[in-house]
Protein backbone atom coordinates (compact mmCIF):
# COMPACT_ATOMS: atom_id res chain seq x y z
CA UNK A 1 0.00 0.00 0.00
CA UNK A 2 1.29 3.44 -0.94
CA UNK A 3 0.83 6.48 1.29
CA UNK A 4 1.46 9.99 0.02
CA UNK A 5 0.92 13.49 1.32
CA UNK A 6 0.18 16.70 -0.52
CA UNK A 7 0.29 20.48 -0.23
CA UNK A 8 -3.31 21.16 -1.17
CA UNK A 9 -3.97 24.60 -2.56
CA UNK A 10 -0.97 26.19 -0.81
CA UNK A 11 1.58 26.32 -3.59
CA UNK A 12 4.02 25.11 -0.89
CA UNK A 13 5.50 21.70 -0.16
CA UNK A 14 5.80 22.32 3.59
CA UNK A 15 3.09 19.87 4.65
CA UNK A 16 4.30 17.22 2.23
CA UNK A 17 7.87 17.56 3.45
CA UNK A 18 6.77 17.31 7.07
CA UNK A 19 4.91 14.09 6.34
CA UNK A 20 7.62 12.25 4.40
CA UNK A 21 9.05 9.51 6.58
CA UNK A 22 6.99 10.69 9.57
CA UNK A 23 4.84 8.39 11.72
CA UNK A 24 1.43 7.64 10.31
CA UNK A 25 -0.38 9.95 12.72
CA UNK A 26 1.82 12.87 11.69
CA UNK A 27 1.11 12.15 8.02
CA UNK A 28 -2.60 11.97 8.77
CA UNK A 29 -2.47 15.31 10.56
CA UNK A 30 -0.67 16.89 7.62
CA UNK A 31 -3.29 15.50 5.24
CA UNK A 32 -6.09 16.83 7.44
CA UNK A 33 -4.54 20.30 7.53
CA UNK A 34 -4.29 20.22 3.76
CA UNK A 35 -7.86 18.97 3.26
CA UNK A 36 -9.24 21.81 5.36
CA UNK A 37 -7.86 24.21 2.76
CA UNK A 38 -9.12 22.48 -0.35
CA UNK A 39 -12.44 22.52 -2.23
CA UNK A 40 -14.64 19.48 -1.83
CA UNK A 41 -17.47 18.80 -4.25
CA UNK A 42 -21.20 18.41 -3.67
CA UNK A 43 -21.02 14.67 -4.38
CA UNK A 44 -18.72 14.18 -1.38
CA UNK A 45 -20.68 16.26 1.12
CA UNK A 46 -21.98 13.38 3.26
CA UNK A 47 -18.60 11.69 3.68
CA UNK A 48 -16.65 12.43 6.85
CA UNK A 49 -13.32 13.72 5.56
CA UNK A 50 -12.11 13.75 9.14
CA UNK A 51 -11.50 10.02 8.69
CA UNK A 52 -9.02 10.58 5.85
CA UNK A 53 -5.58 9.51 7.06
CA UNK A 54 -3.72 8.64 3.89
CA UNK A 55 -3.84 8.54 0.11
CA UNK A 56 -3.77 5.31 -1.89
CA UNK A 57 -2.11 5.10 -5.29
CA UNK A 58 -2.14 1.32 -5.58
CA UNK A 59 -5.87 0.89 -6.18
CA UNK A 60 -8.03 0.87 -9.28
CA UNK A 61 -10.81 3.47 -8.93
CA UNK A 62 -14.35 2.34 -8.18
CA UNK A 63 -17.53 4.31 -8.60
CA UNK A 64 -18.02 6.44 -5.51
CA UNK A 65 -14.40 6.45 -4.34
CA UNK A 66 -13.23 9.87 -3.18
CA UNK A 67 -10.14 11.12 -5.00
CA UNK A 68 -7.85 14.04 -4.38
CA UNK A 69 -7.04 15.48 -7.79
CA UNK A 70 -5.08 18.40 -9.20
CA UNK A 71 -6.91 20.59 -11.71
CA UNK A 72 -5.30 20.69 -15.14
CA UNK A 73 -6.39 22.67 -18.18
CA UNK A 74 -9.79 24.28 -17.58
CA UNK A 75 -12.40 23.20 -20.10
CA UNK A 76 -16.18 22.80 -20.09
CA UNK A 77 -16.61 22.96 -16.34
CA UNK A 78 -14.99 26.12 -15.05
CA UNK A 79 -16.57 25.88 -11.60
CA UNK A 80 -17.11 23.18 -9.03
CA UNK A 81 -20.23 22.93 -6.89
CA UNK A 82 -19.41 22.96 -3.19
CA UNK A 83 -21.42 21.02 -0.56
CA UNK A 84 -23.63 24.01 0.21
CA UNK A 85 -24.46 24.51 -3.47
CA UNK A 86 -22.23 27.48 -4.26
CA UNK A 87 -20.27 27.12 -7.50
CA UNK A 88 -16.66 28.10 -6.92
CA UNK A 89 -14.26 28.98 -9.75
CA UNK A 90 -11.59 26.40 -10.56
CA UNK A 91 -7.93 27.35 -10.94
CA UNK A 92 -5.32 25.34 -12.77
CA UNK A 93 -2.96 23.70 -10.32
CA UNK A 94 -5.29 23.72 -7.30
CA UNK A 95 -6.47 20.46 -5.76
CA UNK A 96 -10.05 19.32 -5.22
CA UNK A 97 -11.85 16.35 -3.69
CA UNK A 98 -14.35 14.71 -6.04
CA UNK A 99 -15.86 11.25 -6.51
CA UNK A 100 -15.21 8.77 -9.28
CA UNK A 101 -18.24 7.89 -11.37
CA UNK A 102 -19.72 7.29 -14.80
CA UNK A 103 -21.90 9.77 -16.62
CA UNK A 104 -24.67 9.51 -19.21
CA UNK A 105 -25.65 12.96 -20.47
CA UNK A 106 -26.62 13.19 -24.16
CA UNK A 107 -26.35 16.99 -24.06
CA UNK A 108 -22.90 16.86 -22.41
CA UNK A 109 -20.63 13.87 -21.78
CA UNK A 110 -20.65 10.10 -21.73
CA UNK A 111 -17.99 8.88 -19.33
CA UNK A 112 -16.88 5.75 -17.51
CA UNK A 113 -14.92 5.10 -14.32
CA UNK A 114 -11.22 5.04 -15.32
CA UNK A 115 -9.29 1.78 -15.09
CA UNK A 116 -6.44 3.39 -13.17
CA UNK A 117 -5.29 6.58 -11.44
CA UNK A 118 -4.06 8.14 -14.64
CA UNK A 119 -5.24 11.53 -15.96
CA UNK A 120 -9.01 11.85 -16.25
CA UNK A 121 -11.64 14.59 -16.47
CA UNK A 122 -14.18 16.50 -14.45
CA UNK A 123 -17.29 15.24 -16.23
CA UNK A 124 -19.83 17.01 -13.99
CA UNK A 125 -19.64 20.25 -12.05
CA UNK A 126 -21.12 18.57 -8.98
CA UNK A 127 -17.87 16.68 -8.62
CA UNK A 128 -17.57 13.54 -10.75
CA UNK A 129 -14.24 12.31 -12.12
CA UNK A 130 -14.39 10.04 -15.15
CA UNK A 131 -12.95 9.07 -18.50
CA UNK A 132 -14.80 10.77 -21.35
CA UNK A 133 -15.81 8.35 -24.13
CA UNK A 134 -18.16 10.66 -26.06
CA UNK A 135 -19.27 14.28 -25.99
CA UNK A 136 -21.98 16.47 -27.50
CA UNK A 137 -20.66 18.54 -30.38
CA UNK A 138 -21.45 21.72 -28.47
CA UNK A 139 -19.22 20.84 -25.52
CA UNK A 140 -15.76 22.22 -24.90
CA UNK A 141 -13.16 19.61 -23.93
CA UNK A 142 -13.69 18.43 -20.38
CA UNK A 143 -11.67 20.06 -17.59
CA UNK A 144 -8.58 17.93 -16.95
CA UNK A 145 -7.86 16.26 -13.62
CA UNK A 146 -4.63 14.69 -12.42
CA UNK A 147 -5.42 12.25 -9.59
CA UNK A 148 -3.07 12.47 -6.60
CA UNK A 149 -4.58 9.54 -4.71
CA UNK A 150 -7.72 7.92 -3.37
CA UNK A 151 -8.60 9.11 0.13
CA UNK A 152 -8.45 6.30 2.69
CA UNK A 153 -8.87 5.87 6.44
CA UNK A 154 -6.15 4.85 8.88
CA UNK A 155 -6.62 1.18 7.95
CA UNK A 156 -6.28 1.93 4.25
CA UNK A 157 -9.96 1.55 3.39
CA UNK A 158 -11.05 4.00 0.67
CA UNK A 159 -13.57 6.66 1.61
CA UNK A 160 -16.66 6.31 -0.56
CA UNK A 161 -19.89 8.18 -1.19
CA UNK A 162 -21.78 5.03 -0.11
CA UNK A 163 -20.54 5.28 3.47
CA UNK A 164 -22.12 8.71 3.84
CA UNK A 165 -25.59 7.62 2.75
CA UNK A 166 -28.61 8.00 5.00
CA UNK A 167 -29.42 5.01 7.18
CA UNK A 168 -32.37 2.77 6.36
CA UNK A 169 -35.64 3.85 7.90
CA UNK A 170 -36.11 1.91 11.14
CA UNK A 171 -39.11 -0.48 11.20
CA UNK A 172 -40.73 1.60 13.95
CA UNK A 173 -40.63 4.64 11.60
CA UNK A 174 -42.33 2.89 8.70
CA UNK A 175 -45.89 4.04 8.13
CA UNK A 176 -48.66 1.53 7.69
CA UNK A 177 -49.88 3.45 4.65
CA UNK A 178 -47.46 5.55 2.63
CA UNK A 179 -48.48 8.91 1.14
CA UNK A 180 -49.36 9.17 -2.57
CA UNK A 181 -46.35 9.23 -4.90
CA UNK A 182 -46.16 10.96 -8.30
CA UNK A 183 -43.16 10.21 -10.52
CA UNK A 184 -41.98 12.48 -13.32
CA UNK A 185 -40.23 10.81 -16.24
CA UNK A 186 -39.32 12.40 -19.53
CA UNK A 187 -38.22 12.20 -23.11
CA UNK A 188 -34.64 13.29 -22.61
CA UNK A 189 -32.23 15.46 -20.71
CA UNK A 190 -33.61 19.02 -20.55
CA UNK A 191 -37.18 18.01 -21.36
CA UNK A 192 -38.56 19.85 -18.33
CA UNK A 193 -38.66 17.13 -15.67
CA UNK A 194 -37.21 19.21 -12.84
CA UNK A 195 -39.51 22.14 -13.63
CA UNK A 196 -42.50 19.78 -13.71
CA UNK A 197 -41.55 18.42 -10.27
CA UNK A 198 -40.96 21.92 -8.90
CA UNK A 199 -44.27 23.31 -10.17
CA UNK A 200 -46.26 20.36 -8.82
CA UNK A 201 -44.46 20.78 -5.48
CA UNK A 202 -45.41 24.46 -5.52
CA UNK A 203 -49.06 23.64 -6.16
CA UNK A 204 -49.21 21.06 -3.38
CA UNK A 205 -47.39 23.30 -0.91
CA UNK A 206 -49.65 26.23 -1.77
CA UNK A 207 -52.58 23.97 -0.92
CA UNK A 208 -51.22 23.35 2.55
CA UNK A 209 -49.85 19.88 1.81
CA UNK A 210 -46.58 18.81 3.44
CA UNK A 211 -44.79 17.64 0.31
CA UNK A 212 -41.41 15.96 -0.14
CA UNK A 213 -39.38 15.38 -3.30
CA UNK A 214 -36.56 13.10 -4.32
CA UNK A 215 -34.46 12.75 -7.45
CA UNK A 216 -33.68 9.04 -7.68
CA UNK A 217 -31.32 8.90 -10.67
CA UNK A 218 -28.87 11.19 -12.44
CA UNK A 219 -25.46 12.80 -11.92
CA UNK A 220 -24.63 14.35 -8.55
CA UNK A 221 -25.43 18.08 -8.37
CA UNK A 222 -27.46 20.15 -5.97
CA UNK A 223 -29.44 22.36 -8.33
CA UNK A 224 -32.51 20.14 -8.62
CA UNK A 225 -32.80 19.50 -4.89
CA UNK A 226 -32.42 23.21 -4.18
CA UNK A 227 -35.16 23.92 -6.72
CA UNK A 228 -37.52 21.48 -5.01
CA UNK A 229 -36.95 23.21 -1.67
CA UNK A 230 -37.26 26.67 -3.21
CA UNK A 231 -40.69 25.70 -4.58
CA UNK A 232 -41.99 24.54 -1.22
CA UNK A 233 -40.79 21.01 -0.53
CA UNK A 234 -40.55 20.50 3.22
CA UNK A 235 -37.89 17.83 2.64
CA UNK A 236 -35.88 17.00 -0.46
CA UNK A 237 -33.26 14.38 -1.27
CA UNK A 238 -31.40 12.93 -4.19
CA UNK A 239 -29.52 9.70 -4.89
CA UNK A 240 -26.34 11.11 -3.34
CA UNK A 241 -28.17 11.01 -0.01
CA UNK A 242 -28.49 7.26 -0.54
CA UNK A 243 -24.89 6.54 -1.44
CA UNK A 244 -24.41 7.23 -5.17
CA UNK A 245 -22.35 9.98 -6.76
CA UNK A 246 -24.03 9.06 -10.04
CA UNK A 247 -26.45 6.34 -11.09
CA UNK A 248 -25.17 5.81 -14.64
CA UNK A 249 -24.58 2.10 -15.12
CA UNK A 250 -25.98 1.17 -11.70
CA UNK A 251 -27.90 -2.12 -11.86
CA UNK A 252 -31.72 -1.97 -11.72
CA UNK A 253 -31.96 -3.59 -8.28
CA UNK A 254 -29.87 -0.84 -6.73
CA UNK A 255 -31.87 1.83 -8.57
CA UNK A 256 -35.04 0.28 -7.21
CA UNK A 257 -33.46 0.41 -3.75
CA UNK A 258 -32.87 4.17 -4.10
CA UNK A 259 -36.52 4.64 -5.07
CA UNK A 260 -37.74 2.54 -2.15
CA UNK A 261 -35.46 4.21 0.37
CA UNK A 262 -36.31 7.68 -0.89
CA UNK A 263 -40.06 7.09 -0.60
CA UNK A 264 -39.71 5.46 2.83
CA UNK A 265 -37.49 8.25 4.11
CA UNK A 266 -39.88 10.99 2.97
CA UNK A 267 -42.83 9.10 4.43
CA UNK A 268 -40.98 8.79 7.75
CA UNK A 269 -40.29 12.53 7.56
CA UNK A 270 -44.04 13.09 7.74
CA UNK A 271 -44.67 14.06 4.12
CA UNK A 272 -48.29 13.88 2.95
CA UNK A 273 -47.34 13.67 -0.73
CA UNK A 274 -44.14 12.68 -2.52
CA UNK A 275 -42.90 13.74 -5.96
CA UNK A 276 -40.12 11.71 -7.60
CA UNK A 277 -37.88 12.74 -10.49
CA UNK A 278 -36.29 10.10 -12.73
CA UNK A 279 -33.44 11.58 -14.77
CA UNK A 280 -32.72 11.44 -18.51
CA UNK A 281 -35.18 10.00 -21.01
CA UNK A 282 -37.16 6.77 -21.02
CA UNK A 283 -34.97 5.38 -23.83
CA UNK A 284 -31.89 5.61 -21.60
CA UNK A 285 -31.16 2.08 -20.38
CA UNK A 286 -31.06 2.85 -16.64
CA UNK A 287 -34.24 4.92 -16.76
CA UNK A 288 -36.10 2.26 -18.73
CA UNK A 289 -34.93 -0.46 -16.36
CA UNK A 290 -36.22 1.44 -13.34
CA UNK A 291 -39.59 2.29 -14.90
CA UNK A 292 -40.03 -1.35 -15.90
CA UNK A 293 -38.95 -2.68 -12.48
CA UNK A 294 -41.72 -4.05 -10.21
CA UNK A 295 -40.63 -1.60 -7.51
CA UNK A 296 -41.72 1.31 -9.70
CA UNK A 297 -45.31 0.07 -9.84
CA UNK A 298 -45.17 -0.79 -6.14
CA UNK A 299 -44.04 2.68 -5.02
CA UNK A 300 -45.55 5.03 -7.63
CA UNK A 301 -49.24 5.91 -7.87
CA UNK A 302 -49.18 8.33 -10.79
CA UNK A 303 -46.82 9.38 -13.60
CA UNK A 304 -46.26 12.65 -15.44
CA UNK A 305 -44.37 12.63 -18.73
CA UNK A 306 -42.19 15.63 -19.66
CA UNK A 307 -41.95 16.12 -23.42
CA UNK A 308 -39.83 18.47 -25.50
CA UNK A 309 -42.31 18.81 -28.39
CA UNK A 310 -45.63 17.46 -29.65
CA UNK A 311 -44.29 14.44 -31.53
CA UNK A 312 -42.18 13.56 -28.52
CA UNK A 313 -45.30 13.67 -26.35
CA UNK A 314 -47.11 11.28 -28.69
CA UNK A 315 -44.18 8.85 -28.71
CA UNK A 316 -43.65 9.05 -24.96
CA UNK A 317 -47.31 8.35 -24.27
CA UNK A 318 -47.15 5.28 -26.53
CA UNK A 319 -43.95 4.07 -24.81
CA UNK A 320 -45.55 4.29 -21.36
CA UNK A 321 -48.86 2.75 -22.40
CA UNK A 322 -47.02 -0.18 -23.98
CA UNK A 323 -45.74 -0.88 -20.46
CA UNK A 324 -49.13 -0.62 -18.84
CA UNK A 325 -48.65 2.94 -17.57
CA UNK A 326 -51.35 5.52 -18.27
CA UNK A 327 -49.84 8.87 -17.27
CA UNK A 328 -51.82 11.47 -15.40
CA UNK A 329 -50.76 14.05 -17.98
CA UNK A 330 -48.06 15.22 -20.36
CA UNK A 331 -46.10 18.30 -19.36
CA UNK A 332 -42.58 19.66 -19.82
CA UNK A 333 -40.92 21.96 -22.32
CA UNK A 334 -43.63 21.38 -24.93
CA UNK A 335 -46.11 23.34 -22.80
CA UNK A 336 -44.03 26.51 -23.04
CA UNK A 337 -45.34 26.84 -26.60
CA UNK A 338 -49.09 27.35 -27.07
CA UNK A 339 -48.84 26.12 -30.66
CA UNK A 340 -46.92 22.97 -29.73
CA UNK A 341 -49.39 22.33 -26.91
CA UNK A 342 -52.26 22.72 -29.37
CA UNK A 343 -50.62 20.20 -31.73
CA UNK A 344 -50.15 17.72 -28.90
CA UNK A 345 -53.70 18.03 -27.61
CA UNK A 346 -55.00 17.32 -31.11
CA UNK A 347 -53.16 13.99 -31.14
CA UNK A 348 -53.70 12.53 -27.66
CA UNK A 349 -56.56 11.95 -25.25
CA UNK A 350 -54.18 12.32 -22.32
CA UNK A 351 -54.40 15.68 -20.47
CA UNK A 352 -51.64 18.24 -21.09
CA UNK A 353 -50.69 20.36 -18.09
CA UNK A 354 -48.61 23.49 -18.34
CA UNK A 355 -46.59 25.04 -15.50
CA UNK A 356 -49.46 27.24 -14.35
CA UNK A 357 -51.78 24.24 -14.07
CA UNK A 358 -49.24 22.23 -12.10
CA UNK A 359 -48.63 25.12 -9.70
CA UNK A 360 -52.33 25.76 -9.09
CA UNK A 361 -53.17 24.73 -5.53
CA UNK A 362 -56.71 23.56 -6.24
CA UNK A 363 -55.59 21.48 -9.20
CA UNK A 364 -52.67 19.92 -7.32
CA UNK A 365 -54.88 19.01 -4.35
CA UNK A 366 -57.40 17.51 -6.77
CA UNK A 367 -54.70 15.28 -8.23
CA UNK A 368 -53.69 14.22 -4.74
CA UNK A 369 -57.28 13.43 -3.76
CA UNK A 370 -57.77 11.35 -6.92
CA UNK A 371 -54.63 9.33 -6.20
CA UNK A 372 -55.74 8.70 -2.61
CA UNK A 373 -59.17 7.59 -3.79
CA UNK A 374 -57.71 5.27 -6.43
CA UNK A 375 -55.44 3.71 -3.83
CA UNK A 376 -58.24 3.39 -1.30
CA UNK A 377 -56.48 5.61 1.23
Amino acid sequence: MTTISTSIGTGSSADATAAVGAPRDAGAEALQRALRRTKRAYTTRRVDLGRAARLRTDLAPRSGDLVLARVGEIGQHQRIELPEGRRAPLREGEEVVVAYGARYAPDQFAAVVPADLGPCSLVAGGGVAGEVVAAHAGMRPATALEPVGILADADGRPLTVAEGGLAEVAPRELRASRPPVVAVVGAAMNSGKTTTVAKLVRGLAAGGVRVGAVKVTGTGAGGDVHSFRDHGAEVAYDFTDFGHATTAGVDPERLAEVLRRGVERLAADGCEAIVVEVADGVLQADTAALVEHPAFAAHVDGVLFAATDALCGVAGLAWLEARGIRPLAISGVVTASPLATQELRAQVACPVWDAATLADAAHAKGVLAALREAAGR
